[in-house]
């Protein structure tokens, strides 16, 4: 009955959305948000960010662990937007970034004037789906944040991480996913869908980004669910953690 509701709930919402349905469909929505949507993000970023911080303080603690042969640390962000996570690199970093938008350029030259300890390699306006700019095995460490949520595929995105990685390199990962079936938690995601998938430029509430990551072929996977705060808002329930090609 509760998923009866939902898929209710979800058909009212989505006929709120017809304009903007509509405006996608002429194509002029998405035009227009990727301007909106880096402004956006420079505010809520920082706020996320303080929010889980000691995670990622923990999380990325082990970066140094997997310095290549050169003795520097290669790492390729996916996703970078507006730069949110170069504070948690370690100095001497030779960092590619890689973002399908390129609204977001200017906010993160600014977070990189402010991360002087990182020493910017490349900076690759595509998509996690086609690294193609990107040879095989020249990554020790890939990192993804919040991004798996909202790219067309997953498991090509992953496919392409394992590509970049050199053998014995690392995947890092922090991502919101969908709850348990039978909480309320996962019938709030299924209602809001519709409206995210529009205001997060592609985001899904719901999606099962585990299920994802134990199907890739890493040899090792270190995988744990937290919940951020508030945990009544859709986005509560994340994965965070490591994987080793």
């Amino acid at each position: 009955a509760r998923m009866v509701l939902a898929s209710f709930l979800q058909r009212c919402v989505q006929l709120l959305l017809l304009p903007i349905r509509l405006l996608a469909c002429l194509g002029l929505w998405d035009s227009f948000y990727k301007k909106v949507f880096p402004y956006i993000m420079a505010k809520v970023a920082p706020i996320y960010n303080h929010k889980v911080y000691k995670q990622k303080q923990e999380l990325f603690s082990n970066l140094r662990k997997f310095t290549g042969p050169s003795g520097q640390l290669t790492l390729l962000e996916i996703g970078t937007g507006t730069g949110t996570n170069f504070q948690f690199y370690p100095p001497g970093c030779r960092l590619t970034c890689t973002d399908p938008n390129p609204n977001f350029r200017k906010f993160l030259l600014r977070s990189l004037s402010e991360n002087r300890h990182l020493k910017l390699e490349h900076l690759v306006a595509a998509s996690g789906e086609d690294l193609h700019q990107i040879p095989d095995g020249t990554m020790d460490v890939v990192v993804c944040t919040l991004v798996l949520c909202s790219v067309t595929n997953v498991k090509k995105v992953l496919t392409e991480v394992l590509r970049v990685l050199r053998l014995g390199g690392a995947f890092y990962f922090l991502e919101h996913v969908a709850a348990d079936h039978s909480s309320w938690t996962y019938f709030w995601q299924k209602v809001c869908d519709p409206a995210w998938k529009y205001f997060g430029d592609g985001c899904s509430l719901s999606r099962e980004t585990e299920k994802e990551l134990e199907k890739t072929n890493f040899s090792e996977l270190n995988l744990r669910r937290i919940h951020v705060a508030p945990y009544w808002i859709p986005t509560s329930p994340h994965i965070i953690g490591y994987a080793v090609k």
